[in-house]
């Protein structure tokens, strides 16, 4: 009796697990929204971003930087720059407008027996508010030994420089200004030197309310631009190159003030244009925008110092259609599918390589073709904090893949899916996504949406 139903039960498995598959994959995804134009946000004028910045910087020293030199178990931290040769870390510590050190910069971060952080500068010209002024003048040899002597009058245990063989980002103080710095701090002041990596990983992956407000307005922007260039508005198909939209990309956001930190691209696929599951990225076509291509577009722009990095899909209609094929609307919901299992094993404490892991079992289980290497943002594009994986490596990544994740840090959701589109003859197509957001400490917060309906060019 229990043979006899044994093919009935397999088959009542199957069959729940296809109607499984089939609802996810037509249920609405959650946080989508469509952004016509950078013309529903407002930009401000240099001139005007210096009040915001300036009281971003403020607040990020005197409630931030306290929390974290307590975290990481520093009593001093310093931030020594040459003109031109700033640290990495330099320009999310000073006011605004500020374009390079001047001569020898020092900063100095001193933590009081009440938990607040005296912000000190020995420098040739004075900062001014944030910073007080604990030495100036004009001669080197002078400078460095009026930073020893402020040392040894605030007498820190544990002194953090800005040195590291795996951050970059951590890694600002040259080799030359090492040297000096040892050169003139006594042995027992030597010896209490150490990496502030730490501290400047948490330092920059931190984002505060206000940051995350103007973040969000940044990233609509960003989406908004996307959305001009693939459109009728730049895309005539046929005449339009891949390089044109490019260009349209670059030059709009110039002409809205706002910094690129990498050049835009854009691709497409193409029916009859196969791509293996071999190849990482299958859109790397460029050229003569054809109906019936699909393309893909990366871009990244900062705006109020907070920079963004996303990537969105388009479909370019052939003239008897009105939307994009049912093939391409799947695929594109399987992108969100995979998205929202990655920011699904977002849990405070797991590392990036633990998230990767989880997300990839998740993706596994569900049938998902998809590779994911997601990344933090923030004052970079490429910032410091938990790498969940790499487009070449979908292992774990060393260091920066060990480290944790914590609240109140943003990231590029990125990564990609493949699988057969039946109106290309079952040709595999790949949807490339990344979107930024950030992680509240209980859930992924997309900034500005997300892409879940096709960008259309008629």
């Amino acid at each position: 009796m229990f043979k006899a139903k044994m093919p009935m039960l397999v088959a009542s498995l199957l069959l729940g697990l296809c109607v499984q598959s089939a609802q996810a994959a037509t249920e609405t995804p959650s946080q989508g929204r469509v952004i016509a134009s950078a013309d529903q946000f407002s930009v401000l004028a240099h001139r005007d971003r210096i009040a915001p910045e300036n009281a971003m910087l403020n607040e990020r020293l005197s409630s931030l930087l306290p929390t974290l030199m307590a975290e990481t178990g520093l009593d001093m931290w310093l931030v020594i720059n040459r003109e031109y040769v700033e640290d990495p870390v330099f320009f999310s510590l000073v006011p605004q407008p500020t374009f390079a050190a001047r001569r020898t910069t020092m900063l100095i971060f001193n933590r009081l027996a009440d938990g607040t952080v005296e912000k000190l500068s020995v420098n040739t010209y004075p900062f001014g508010a944030p910073y007080e002024s604990a030495w100036s003048g004009g001669d080197l040899d002078e400078q460095w030994q009026a930073l020893a002597t402020l040392i040894a009058e605030k007498d820190p245990q544990r002194i953090g420089i800005n040195v590291s063989k795996h951050w970059p980002e951590a890694d600002g103080l040259t080799k030359g200004m090492h040297e000096r710095l040892l050169e003139v701090l006594p042995t027992r002041y030597q010896q209490r030197l150490q990496p502030a990596e730490n501290l400047v990983i948490r330092w920059l992956e931190t984002r505060t309310e206000a940051e995350l407000s103007v973040y969000a307005h940044a990233v609509g922007l960003a989406r908004g631009v996307i959305a001009e260039g693939f459109s009728s508005r730049v895309i005539t198909p046929g005449v339009t190159t891949t390089d044109d939209v490019a260009w349209y990309l670059r030059q709009r956001f110039e002409d809205l003030g706002l910094p690129i930190w990498f050049m835009p691209y854009v691709t497409f696929q193409r029916q009859g244009e196969s791509c293996s599951d071999e190849q990482p990225f299958c859109s790397i076509n460029q050229g003569i925008i054809q109906r019936g291509d699909v393309l893909h577009t990366d871009v990244g722009i900062c705006y109020l110092k907070m920079c963004t990095d996303t990537q969105e899909m388009a479909y370019v209609l052939k003239l008897n259609e009105t939307e994009a094929p049912q093939g391409l609307r799947d695929a594109l919901r399987q992108g969100n599918r995979w998205q929202d299992m990655l920011t699904a094993e977002f849990k405070t404490g797991r590392s990036g390589n633990q998230i990767l892991a989880a997300t990839q079992a998740a993706s596994k289980a569900a049938g998902l073709n998809s590779s994911t290497y997601t990344h933090p943002i923030g004052f970079f594009g490429h910032a410091p904090g938990p790498t969940i994986g790499m487009w070449d490596n979908q292992g774990p990544t060393a260091v920066n893949g060990d480290w944790p994740l914590y609240a109140n840090t943003a990231y590029a959701i990125e990564g990609n899916i493949k699988q057969p589109l039946p109106e290309w003859g079952n040709q595999t197509i790949q949807i490339m996504l990344e979107q930024s957001a950030y992680f509240d400490g209980q859930q992924v917060i997309y900034l500005a949406g997300r892409q879940t309906k096709w960008h259309l060019v008629r």
